[in-house]
């Protein structure tokens, strides 16, 4: 009776949980609630401001303001809701990074610009900050983690999470992109890279942007990057493979890239 119950529950969990990540089609476990989640975002990445040095460089910043608004208008559609898009260059040039959080919260931090060179570069790695966003990574990852530690059993199957405090929403953040199985999160967060590749290089295309520079900007990431553990224990794809796979999609979007151009 008890296991009978406990499939009920995750059945109702699957079938009200579940949505469909826009262009790809997949599915996805979203046991979060959204407008939580960006709220919590938008507090960590208030304080985030305040912690780390912001850039005045007026060229780095008018880059990502440029490219950053252009990627989020053909981007707004594909969002459920209301989203509060800002991009912030953090002056850090010893990190070849960029991040983003649920809500818009889009950083690329000062160092990456020595690898992103010009707006079709910078592009590619918007276009992929801003698919995360809309494909809702962030809330697919804090749920696999929650099922993964027995959370969703811990906190009442069926029950609203919304009960969750700052702290442990703060954990459930924090625990996006942390680590965990080999077996299930690793692979998972591997495959969110390589959507965010997929959809963020459409939207450069739609964009108006050159998605062949996604090819240049990939290979200098990896000369710069360094030795890097093997895929299989890795949170992100191998650079081979993320390149060719993006060599594969060049034939579907630069069309929509040169369509924008007439």
């Amino acid at each position: 009776m008890k296991a009978l119950s406990l499939f009920v529950c995750c059945l109702v969990i699957f079938l009200t949980a579940c949505t469909t990540v826009p262009h790809t089609g997949r599915s996805a476990l979203h046991l979060m609630n959204n407008e939580e989640l960006a709220n919590s975002a938008a507090m960590s990445f208030s304080f985030l401001k305040q912690e780390t040095p912001i850039s005045t460089y007026p060229t780095y910043n008018a880059m990502l303001s440029r490219v950053g608004k252009r990627i989020a208008k053909v981007a707004e559609p594909d969002m459920p809701g209301e989203v509060d898009w800002e991009f912030v260059v953090f002056d850090d040039d010893s990190q070849l990074n960029a991040f983003a959080m649920p809500g818009g919260k889009v950083a690329v931090y000062t160092g990456l610009f020595k690898v992103a060179r010009t707006d079709d570069e910078l592009a590619v790695v918007v276009g992929h900050e801003v698919a995360h966003v809309v494909a809702g990574h962030s809330n697919e990852r804090a749920s696999q983690q929650m099922l993964a530690a027995g959370g969703a059993l811990a906190l009442g199957v069926g029950t609203a999470f919304t009960d969750l405090d700052g702290t442990e929403r703060a954990l459930i953040l924090a625990a996006y992109g942390a680590g965990a199985s080999v077996g299930v999160l690793l692979p998972y967060s591997r495959t969110h890279e390589l959507e965010a590749d997929e959809i963020g290089l459409l939207y450069s295309a739609q964009a108006g942007y050159n998605p062949m520079a996604a090819i240049d900007f990939w290979e200098r990431m990896s000369a710069e990057g360094g030795a890097k553990p093997p895929e299989f224990l890795s949170t992100h794809p191998a650079d081979h493979r993320r390149i060719n796979q993006l060599k594969i999609q060049l034939q579907e979007v630069m069309p929509i890239y040169r369509a924008t151009q007439r």
